[in-house]
C-alpha cells in the first residue's frame, strides 16, 4: 500500500477543493482530477466512481486507519481567546484528539462491515485476490470547545460542537487504483441553545455523525453487492 504519511498529504490538500464544494452551493465537479466521475447519491453529498467498475466482485475487505487533520490554523484560532498561558490549547491535546477521534472512526467503518450479515475482513492478502480496502480520513475538523489539560474548572458553553468532513476511498489491494470515492462534510446542528461543551459531549456528536457515515457506507455496499439478509 501506499506510504501513509505522503498519501494523506496529498489526500488533504485534493479534498480541501472536494469538501468545500460540498459545504457550499458551488457545483461538485463532473470528473475529478484522476479520471472519476460524480455520480448521483442521495446519502452522502459527492460519490465519485470508476466508469466501468463492478465493485460487487469484491468479497473480501480491508479498512485502513482512519488519519485525522484539523482545518487550517485551527490551534492558532482556539488560542487566540484563551487569554492564561495554562488553558491553551496544545499539539499534545491536538495529537489526542486526533488519536482518539481517529480510531473511533477506524473501529465506527469496521463494526459495520461485520455486523450480520459480515463481509468478511482480511488483515493479510496475496497478490492478485480480490480485496478492495476502505480507506477513511477525517478532514477539516473544527471542535468548536476541546477539552484541555487544564488543572483549574473550566466550563465553555456553546451551541455546535463542531464540525468534519469524511475523505473515503475505495482501493484495489493489488492495483492500489481509487475506484471510488466518498467526500462528505456534517456539522453539529446549532440549536441557538447554550449548552456546556466537554470532552464527553464532542465525542457523543461525533460519534453520532461517524455512525451515520458507517451505516450509509454499509447500506451502500450492501446494494452494491446484494448481500442477503440474515437467515435467508
Amino acid at each position: 500500500m501506499k506510504t501513509r504519511a505522503v498519501y494523506f498529504s496529498a489526500v488533504v490538500f485534493a479534498a480541501i477543493v472536494l469538501s468545500a464544494c460540498a459545504g457550499t452551493n458551488s457545483q461538485a465537479p463532473e470528473v475529478s482530477h484522476d479520471g472519476l466521475h460524480l455520480v448521483d447519491d442521495t446519502s452522502f453529498q459527492s460519490v465519485y466512481l470508476k466508469p466501468g467498475v463492478d465493485l460487487s466482485v469484491y468479497k473480501k475487505y480491508g479498512v485502513t486507519e482512519c488519519q485525522v487533520a484539523f482545518r487550517k490554523n485551527w490551534l492558532r484560532d482556539q488560542n487566540q481567546s484563551r487569554l492564561q498561558l495554562t488553558n491553551r490549547v496544545t499539539q499534545k491535546d491536538m495529537d489526542r484528539i486526533k488519536g482518539t477521534l481517529g480510531a473511533d472512526c477506524t473501529q465506527k467503518f469496521r463494526d459495520a462491515l461485520t455486523a450480520a450479515p459480515a463481509y468478511e475482513i482480511v488483515e493479510e492478502f496475496t497478490e492478485g485476490e480480490e480485496v478492495l480496502i476502505l480507506e477513511p480520513n477525517i478532514i477539516n475538523l473544527d471542535v468548536h470547545a476541546p477539552q484541555t489539560n487544564y488543572p483549574g474548572i473550566e466550563r465553555t458553553y456553546t451551541t455546535s460542537s463542531g464540525e468534519m468532513t469524511l475523505y473515503l476511498e475505495l482501493v484495489d489491494a493489488t492495483t492500489e487504483e481509487v475506484l471510488a470515492r466518498v467526500v462528505d462534510r456534517r456539522k453539529d446542528p446549532d440549536d441557538h441553545r447554550m449548552t456546556w461543551t466537554n470532552s464527553v459531549t464532542n465525542k457523543a456528536n461525533a460519534d453520532r455523525i461517524l455512525n451515520r457515515w458507517a451505516g450509509q457506507l454499509r447500506d451502500g455496499l450492501d446494494r452494491i453487492t446484494n448481500l442477503p439478509l440474515e437467515g435467508s
